[in-house]
């Protein structure tokens, strides 16, 4: 089965456990939670996705029709001759839907660490060296444990308290926006719910406040 990628690019984890690791991201086309088409938008379980899911015309996206082409294209946006391990995160859309046991290998051969961040809603394949879920609405989340759990915030159908026994190294909130770059008074709902989830985290220290360091800097 081929890989629809929707893009490529080197940059650095802006979230979580890992924020500040320079990170190849690898967008898989597709999700199970939403079309991304804006007409079908409403009726979605995931109605608050911000990430473009639709094709394969992003940078350095494509369809690539073998597990080596896809594991080379990967390879080729880490910087030649340096130092440390090099790290690939399978994102989406929703990662699960392609990612398979034979790409992970793929990249444990070229010596890559592998992450995953999924909605929880599919099995993991073997051999990923670190999950984040990020639950949506009330979809039903199948995975048990993860290395961090991160919650966009407030969602009315998966608020924290739900997944305070959840099995994760790490919990964290991170502030949900308007969908769309265009929508009115984006600022001030991104800051009212900044506020909310900061309160949260201090109120419930399990929790952590994580922000999105690369729309910050602008890096994405």
């Amino acid at each position: 089965m081929p890989y629809k990628v929707k893009e490529m690019f080197y940059s650095l984890q802006g979230e979580g456990a890992r924020a500040g690791r320079a990170s190849v991201f690898c967008r898989f086309s597709k999700c199970n939670l939403w079309n991304g088409k804006e007409e079908s938008r409403a009726d979605a379980i995931c109605n608050f996705c911000d990430t473009e899911i639709l094709g394969t015309d992003g940078q350095n996206g494509g369809i690539f029709e073998t597990v080596d082409s896809v594991a080379n294209a990967i390879t080729s946006l880490w910087p030649e001759n340096s130092n440390g391990t090099p790290y690939v995160i399978f994102t989406g859309g929703e990662p699960l839907l392609q990612l398979d046991e034979a790409l992970i290998e793929a990249m444990h051969q070229r010596g890559y660490e592998v992450a995953v961040e999924t909605n929880g809603t599919l099995p993991t394949p073997d051999g990923i060296d670190w999950v984040c879920v990020s639950p949506k609405a009330d979809a039903t989340v199948v995975l048990k444990k993860a290395n961090e759990l991160k919650l966009v915030y407030p969602q009315e159908l998966a608020m924290p308290e739900r997944f305070d026994t959840f099995d994760a190294e790490h919990f964290f909130l991170s502030p949900r926006a308007n969908p769309l770059p265009e929508s009115n008074g984006e600022d001030m709902v991104k800051r009212m719910n900044t506020q909310r989830a900061l309160d949260y985290c201090l109120a419930h220290p399990q929790w952590r406040l994580t922000l999105q360091l690369h729309k910050i800097l602008q890096i994405d």
